[in-house]
């Protein structure tokens, strides 16, 4: 199987995948242990896909959202984005709206 369909069937077959660098327990790098927070915090379950795990992975993946960077967030088949702009989202509120419309769990941040 192509890295891009391996790609597209994990992302086909979850409702959020979080390409990563390293593990939701042992992050690699800061940007992707920083959405895992946020997912975590939200109490969202999602897919972890380790890049670091595969150099076929961690190129695949960029070419197959156009992204340069790792983490990268996908809810229900959408590429969300990286750490900023989940982060971004998170702080906004917009983060949990999105998942709820999508019909996915997750707690709602307490309104500041």
């Amino acid at each position: 199987m192509a890295i891009k369909d391996e790609i597209q069937a994990t992302i086909d077959t979850n409702d959020v995948v979080l390409f990563m660098k390293g593990t939701p327990d042992f992050p690699q790098c800061g940007f992707s242990g920083r959405v895992v927070q946020i997912l975590n915090a939200l109490g969202v379950s999602y897919e972890p896909v380790d890049c670091l795990a595969s150099d076929e992975i961690r190129q695949g993946i960029k070419e197959f959202s156009d992204w340069p960077t790792i983490p990268q967030l996908y809810i229900k088949g959408e590429f969300i984005g990286g750490c900023d702009i989940v982060r971004e989202m998170s702080q906004s509120g917009e983060l949990a709206a999105h998942l709820a419309d999508k019909g996915i769990a997750c707690k709602q941040p307490a309104k500041a």
